[in-house]
């Protein structure tokens, strides 16, 4: 039978803990905090129920017991990067509750042009990072192997955010993964990229540091999560996943109605910062195509980038384009675009008039295992033809979840919102060694 007994603490301190259990598995209270002290020294009881004084001493090593020391690297310390620097700072008294001592202790970046670090044994603040990404702040040159292994010497948990789209970072995925040092990340180059890669990374993680990518389709929506926990594991089986996984193209099609032109609807998607520099990147469906492929892999479909065939939103006469010297690529190539209007202006004419929109979707069908791209038809009942602003939205076609799918929606970019999806990732993983 397990012993209860409020204990007092010395004079000194004026807090009540109550020790619950009596063998080396007790468990510290204090208030509503709990720590498990297995080496925790504990006074003799005669009586259950019997009130004895507990040392300050004691108090204090159940406590440090318990509090995870985590040092923090981070990757890019650009807007997702700078914005979850901004987030660590801001919630530092909720880690210190959930008893999560953290420091950021590696932070690189590139100073004229080449990658550069900076690690410290003490907390590197938002202020220290941005001196230091102005070159006001001498770092080293970038060695990630070394900021892994100085992480692991500052704390015995080594957490590295990688928040750039980096082919030579995500190369040290498995290094760092076999080191201990866990991942996260919402750069899709590993979960996209090569098979052989990407399951390296995938069994390494099993035994080794584990790898964090919710965040690598839909930013903060938890769609990687659902999938894998609440489908897959619980014995589920998907049979196809439809989705608007792209923010700049929901915007577009949210925005683009009959008598419109679709040239300036992408003017006003640039303007407002929706669009890449150049905006073929989002046109031409490939960042959606990565995202089809993490999908379609989480559901055991052995699928290369390669694979998938792509509708490209960028006319053909456009793809190899080059802007004149001193033109602005952005605006050089929605001028050049207004010659093409007519075949979307035909597009979206013939969908109005079936009552329906246009939407740009990813597919995996599951039982047939293939993955698609296209400029798709939707009835403006579907949930798809609801979206709004930038929404990304995806409906999971289950086995149980039948006939209407699960569907997920909600705002899929943003600095915000994936910084709080890496850090949602991060809080999991440090919760669970």
């Amino acid at each position: 039978m397990a012993t209860l007994t409020m204990l007092m603490l010395a004079a000194s301190t004026a807090e009540a803990f109550m020790v619950v259990g009596g063998g080396s598995g007790s468990v510290l209270r204090r208030g509503s905090q709990a720590f498990v002290a297995p080496a925790l020294r504990r006074p003799s009881f005669s009586t259950a129920g019997r009130v004895r004084r507990f040392t300050a001493e004691n108090a204090a090593l159940g406590t440090s017991m318990a509090a995870k020391k985590i040092a923090v690297g981070i990757v890019g310390p650009g807007l997702v990067g700078g914005e979850l620097l901004n987030q660590f700072e801001k919630t530092k008294s909720i880690l210190a509750k959930s008893n999560l001592d953290v420091t950021v202790a590696a932070v690189a970046s590139r100073q004229n042009g080449k990658p550069v670090m900076l690690c410290k044994n003490d907390y590197i603040t938002v202020d220290q990072v941005n001196a230091f990404k102005a070159g006001k702040t001498t770092g080293q040159e970038a060695d990630y192997s070394k900021m892994a292994q100085h992480l692991k010497s500052v704390a015995p948990i080594a957490v590295i955010f990688d928040t750039t789209s980096s082919e030579p970072v995500s190369d040290m995925y498995e290094s760092w993964l076999k080191m201990g040092v866990h991942v996260i990340t919402p750069n899709k180059k590993v979960g996209s990229g090569p098979i052989n890669r990407y399951k390296s990374c995938m069994s390494t993680q099993q035994t080794a540091g584990k790898w964090g990518y919710e965040t690598t389709v839909g930013a903060g929506l938890p769609i990687i999560h659902v999938l894998q926990t609440d489908l897959l594991k619980t014995g589920d089986k998907v049979k196809k996943i439809e989705g608007i996984f792209s923010g700049t193209l929901s915007y577009i099609f949210n925005t683009y109605k009959p008598g419109m032109k679709f040239s300036d609807v992408v003017a006003d998607a640039k303007n407002k910062g929706f669009t890449e520099p150049d905006p073929r990147d989002d046109l031409a469906g490939m960042d959606v195509a990565r995202k089809v492929v993490i999908l379609g892999r989480e559901c055991g479909i052995d699928v290369e980038l390669s694979d998938i065939p792509v509708e490209s939103l960028v006319p053909k006469a456009l793809q190899d384009w080059k802007p004149k010297e001193g033109e602005n690529l952005g605006d050089a190539f929605v001028k050049e675009l207004v010659a093409f209007d007519a075949e979307k202006d035909a597009l979206i004419k013939a969908a109005n008039d079936a009552g329906e929109v246009l939407r740009y979707v990813g597919m995996v069908d599951v039982e047939n295992k293939k993955c698609s791209v296209k400029l798709a038809r939707y009835p403006k009942t579907h949930p798809f033809a609801g979206t709004q602003w930038a929404d990304n939205i995806v409906a999971f076609d289950t086995e149980r979840y039948t006939p209407q799918p699960l569907v997920i929606q909600g705002p899929g970019a943003g600095a915000a919102v994936t910084a709080a999806g890496i850090y949602a990732d991060f809080i999991r993983i440090v919760n669970s060694v």
